[in-house]
Formats: C-alpha cells, sequence, structure tokens
C-alpha cells in the first residue's frame, strides 16, 4: 500500500530527532575541549532544558493539566531524577574519559538491559530471539570497543568504562519506568515535569560548581546547544511522528543515533573509525533490529489471545 506525504514526513522528523541525539555526544566533547567542567556542563545543560521544555508546555494551553494530582507525579519524580537526569550525569562523566563514539556504544547497552527488566517484570526466560539479539549486541560492544585490537584490554579506561555502562542502565530504567507510567499528561508535560525534579536534585549536587564566572555567556550558549539536541528538538519530532507511524517504527528508527554519533565524532573531532569499529556498530543495530522483531512478535501473540 502506497503511504502518504504525511507519512513519509513523519518518518523523516522522527530520524531527525534522533540524529539530534546522536549529534549530542561530540558537543559534548567540544565543550570539555573548551574548558568547561563537568559540573558546568551538566547543570546549564539540564537547566536550560527544563526552561525550554516549560516554554513548550505553556505554548500548548489546551493540553495542560494539573501535575499534581492522583500522586503521580511522585512516579515523575523519581523517572525524572533516577532515570532522565543521572543518565545525563553518567553519559557527561564517561565522555570525560572516553572517545564520544565509545560513550554512545556503551549508553546503547540499554536495549539489552531493558530487555532483562522487562522478563524480571513478567517473571519469564527471554526467548530465543532476544537471546540473539543480546549476544549479537553484545559481540559488536567488543568490537566497537577495540578489545579484540592491539592493547585495546591495556588502553581501556574502566572508570569510565563503569560511567558509560550506568548511564546505560539509568537509561534503561527511563525507558521502563515511562512505560508503566499511567498518565494523561501531554509528553511534552511529562518531559518537563521530570526534568524539573531532576534538575532540583542536580542543581543540589552540582550547583555549587556551575558558574562559568566570566565564561557563563559562553557556557549559556554550549548550554542551550546540548539543551536543544538533547530534549527539545528530540521531543517535539518524536510527539509529532510516533503518533503517526507508530511506537515500533520509531524505535527502530530511533537506532540511527548510534551511527550519527560515530560520524559526527568522527566529522568534528576527528576520533578514528575503525573496521572493527564499523563492524561492531552494525551488530550492534542488527541486534536492536531482532528485539525489536521479537517484541512486536510478542505483542501480536498477546493481542490475539485477548481477542
Amino acid at each position: 500500500m502506497k503511504q502518504s506525504k504525511s507519512y513519509w514526513f513523519s518518518v523523516i522528523i522522527v530520524l531527525f530527532g534522533a540524529a539530534c541525539y546522536g549529534i549530542l555526544s561530540p558537543i559534548v566533547k567540544l565543550a570539555y575541549d573548551a574548558g568547561f567542567s563537568f559540573e558546568q556542563i551538566t547543570v546549564h545543560q539540564i537547566g536550560i532544558s527544563v526552561v525550554l521544555l516549560w516554554l513548550l508546555v505553556l505554548l500548548r494551553p489546551k493540553l495542560w493539566r494539573n501535575p499534581f494530582r492522583r500522586g503521580k507525579w511522585i512516579m515523575l519524580a523519581i523517572v525524572g531524577i533516577f532515570g532522565l537526569c543521572l543518565t545525563t550525569v553518567f553519559y557527561n562523566m564517561a565522555l570525560q574519559r572516553l572517545e564520544a563514539s565509545f560513550s554512545i556504544v556503551l549508553l546503547f547497552q540499554f536495549m539489552w538491559i531493558t530487555i532483562l527488566l522487562e522478563c524480571l517484570r513478567i517473571r519469564r526466560f527471554p526467548r530465543k530471539l532476544e537471546l540473539a539479539a543480546i549476544a549479537v549486541a553484545m559481540a559488536g560492544t567488543l568490537l566497537a570497543a577495540g578489545l579484540f585490537e592491539e592493547a585495546g584490554l591495556a588502553r581501556m579506561d574502566w572508570i569510565g568504562v563503569g560511567y558509560g555502562l550506568a548511564s546505560a542502565v539509568t537509561y534503561s530504567l527511563f525507558l521502563f519506568l515511562t512505560g508503566l507510567i499511567d498518565t494523561d499528561h501531554d509528553p511534552v508535560m511529562k518531559s518537563a515535569m521530570m526534568m524539573s525534579f531532576g534538575f532540583i536534585a542536580i542543581a543540589l549536587l552540582y550547583g555549587s560548581g556551575s558558574w562559568a564566572g566570566e565564561a557563563e555567556w559562553e557556557m549559556l550558549g554550549w548550554g542551550t546547544a546540548l539543551a536543544l539536541l538533547g530534549s527539545v528538538l528530540p521531543a517535539i519530532c518524536f510527539n509529532a511522528g510516533i503518533p503517526k507511524i507508530g511506537s515500533g517504527l520509531a524505535s527502530l528508527l530511533g537506532a540511527v543515533e548510534l551511527p550519527v554519533a560515530v560520524v559526527s565524532a568522527w566529522l568534528f573531532i576527528n576520533e578514528k573509525l575503525s573496521s572493527g569499529n564499523i563492524i561492531g556498530i552494525i551488530l550492534i543495530l542488527i541486534g536492536i533490529a531482532v528485539a525489536e522483531h521479537s517484541a512486536r512478535r510478542t505483542t501480536v501473540r498477546t493481542e490475539r489471545l485477548e481477542e
């Protein structure tokens, strides 16, 4: 069946939103190279995201809901602090110590971690396709990390790896818990609330070291760029595009973040891109596709049983 122009436009804007996430990593590295600290980058990035997201909410008054009714704000606060904002914290810490291309590979371990969380929730073992997806993604990660290259293990910054894997765990928690929140809030308002609660925690932890002094205006510029790429533009694109193409295709299109991040790191900050990196990234993308296929089959099977 021939798809409409609006369908393909939705596909393009979802791809654009995912690509924004991919460009985020080398931009953070450039901010570090400009002399700004982890505290300055993280607080400005999340703080400006909060301001911009609430501005989007104010521009859509028809979708306003009381955010504090029925106590569901508590769950939004938990997800915002321990999922959304801790992911930014751990990921920025990883980017301090690792290459941008490897950091995004570590973040993408959220794929198999989320599978395991879902299996724990419904108390079953992973299915064959899910295990295959995990195995392929893990093999791709080892290749992309360069562990099979000469002195691959010796040159590895394991603290940075720990931060990268921690960001994958918290991002998995964000995805997993967000799916369990039953609320009629508009997605942009949900994002604004989550980010706001997270910012309060981040400001308490790192706010004292976030002032950039004479370079504050420059830091505000970096923070605005990171907020747009990491929060605002993806939120607009996903909210506009996903309802028209479905979450299944959107999750596959979202995987474009990985190659975009790697290519952006190669173009913008001259990170090396070996054949092992490329093969590893392809394997991770295959793993994501297999995982999505398995999830779709499970959904279809469940719907048939309910009928």
